[in-house]
């Protein structure tokens, strides 16, 4: 008797109207522990439990765990209580049923729904199966989405966390109370602001006095925050922060939320303009009087300058952190030329992070100096490059793949955006705007595939920086297609030591400036 190595995956998750006594976890170990019991040629492997994930995609830890256990070999099977918990996007199960778990040998097993690969082809009505998931998870998304947007035109809050100077009124999650404490904080960013200093010197002052960040205090305060925008280790006050405060209408007592847009059940959600918001006058407790608020409004307008990025970029933009905080370094100009300092520090003093630079001279000839080290690693540049153009179409027939892959799921967006336009969910302005962009992107990826057909499967690895390699056999200078196309990311450490992690190797240079 063959023996498969079994994952036995559960999954469940309210947002998609999963009934919770019948499909809860401890229910469907209990029926999956059963079904192997009576089945001796599946050996558990492991349980994989996505408890709170959606199905309608497959970003999920114990599924993406258990996909890895697959590619290494310590699963050939996977058994669910039904192709429900496995996942509610009709397309991709589909992909996963029909061509990923062929190809790699596995076998799938969905008890309820007596689908067993095993026993040869699916039978007509998965395809059925699967497309009804998905709309039973479209209608229910549907519903709560129609449901949120009622609460908020009726200004109610629904947000998970309060802002920070409010708590969530302990009889009615809907209301807002003051958070004294919090608030405190928030009356005096204003009157700093109105009394003329800047966001980052109102940062740096709060950061001097050990003032909680928004987020820390949320932290503190035993509330399981994540702030999307935040940097790993940053627990400190920032510009973005205050500025974010002072723009921020619930502290007139007006309820301001519906600031993004999800168009669809699996659309990334895309920031609106602010006069598209969902405001609701006089709904709590202002900490900000409206007067003051009027006036800060006007401050904020007057001090706002635009920047032009494009003038005079540093070849490293983009690519340069510090190596202790995470932060991006920035470029300064001084009497001994530019050089990049740690913008933690440069912004918010010594409290945040340790006072390093290092010039521009020094470390484009770190940089040069270790690519060249790399390179002169290799025997012989000319004889790869040839050896690359014999066999161009491994290369070529990738790129197209991936091309393809591309465009396949533009097209299916564009599709569901419609698909959300007819029945109402979106508005015709909002489609529009998405089909053009949808369109746009269409259109390039199109002449992107014509131009890799017209070269016939031409080596891409011939790049700006490998054929001046070839001419010259080292690189002799470092622009900006030469950092893009090599570097991933630099760091700068306050000890001296610098690292560089390269796109084309995974060796990463460790090195002193």
């Amino acid at each position: 008797m063959e023996t498969w190595k079994t994952a036995a995956y559960l999954r469940l998750s309210r947002e998609d109207g999963d009934k919770v006594e019948s499909d809860s976890i401890a229910n469907q170990h209990k029926q999956l522990e059963q079904y192997l019991a009576e089945h001796p040629e599946l050996e558990l492997a492991d349980y994989y439990a996505d408890d709170g994930y959606t199905g309608t995609n497959f970003d999920r830890p114990a599924f993406r765990r258990m996909e890895e256990d697959i590619h290494q070999g310590k699963v050939n099977c996977v058994l669910v209580k039904d192709l429900s918990r496995f996942g509610r996007d009709y397309i991709e199960v589909g992909r996963y049923l029909e061509k990923v778990f062929p190809a790699l040998g596995v076998r799938f097993i969905a008890v309820n729904d007596h689908v067993d690969s095993e026993r040869g082809r699916y039978d007509m009505l998965l395809p059925m199966k699967n497309l009804f998931n998905t709309q039973y998870a479209r209608d229910i998304s549907d519903k709560v989405r129609s449901a949120i947007h009622t609460k908020q035109r009726r200004g109610e809050f629904v947000g998970a966390f309060a802002s920070y100077g409010y708590q969530k009124d302990p009889d009615n999650h809907n209301h807002l109370l003051i958070d004294p404490p919090a608030a405190q904080v928030v009356q005096r960013i204003f009157d700093l602001f109105e009394q003329g200093e800047g966001k980052v010197r109102i940062a740096k002052l709060l950061n001097a006095e050990g003032v909680p960040s928004p987020s820390e205090y949320k932290r503190l305060s035993g509330e399981r925050y994540h702030n999307g925008r935040r940097l790993g280790q940053a627990t400190y006050w920032t510009y973005a922060t205050v500025h974010r405060i002072l723009q921020n209408q619930m502290y007139v007592g007006d309820m301001e939320q519906g600031r993004a847009l999800r168009p669809t059940m699996h659309g990334k959600a895309k920031q609106k303009a602010r006069a598209d918001w969902t405001v609701v006058p006089h709904t709590h407790e202002a900490i900000i009087d409206r007067a003051q608020w009027e006036r800060v409004q006007e401050l904020l307008g007057k001090r706002t300058r635009q920047l032009n990025f494009e003038q005079n970029q540093s070849p490293f933009a983009g690519f340069l952190r510090c190596g202790d905080c995470g932060r991006a370094m920035v470029k300064t100009r001084s009497a001994g030329g530019i050089y990049y300092s740690c913008g933690s520090y440069k912004r918010y003093g010594p409290t945040v992070c340790s006072k390093h630079s290092i010039s521009h001279k020094v470390l484009e000839e770190i940089v040069l100096a270790d690519l060249n080290r790399i390179i002169a690693a290799v025997q012989d540049w000319k004889k790869l490059a040839d050896e690359r153009a014999e066999c161009p179409q491994r290369n070529f027939q990738a790129e197209q793949s991936r091309l393809e892959i591309s465009l396949e799921r533009i097209r299916e967006r564009k599709k569901r955006a419609y698909e959300d336009y007819q029945d109402g969910l979106l508005g015709r302005e909002d489609y529009l705007r998405y089909r053009e962009d949808y369109e746009r992107q269409e259109k390039t990826l199109n002449a992107q595939l014509e131009q890799l057909a017209q070269a016939g499967g031409s080596d891409p690895l011939h790049h700006p920086w490998v054929e001046a390699l070839l001419r010259y056999g080292k690189l002799t200078e470092l622009d900006r297609v030469t950092v893009a196309e090599t570097i991933k990311q630099i760091r700068v450490f306050g000890d001296g030591h610098i690292e560089i992690t390269y796109t084309f190797s995974n060796e990463l240079g460790l090195l002193e400036a």
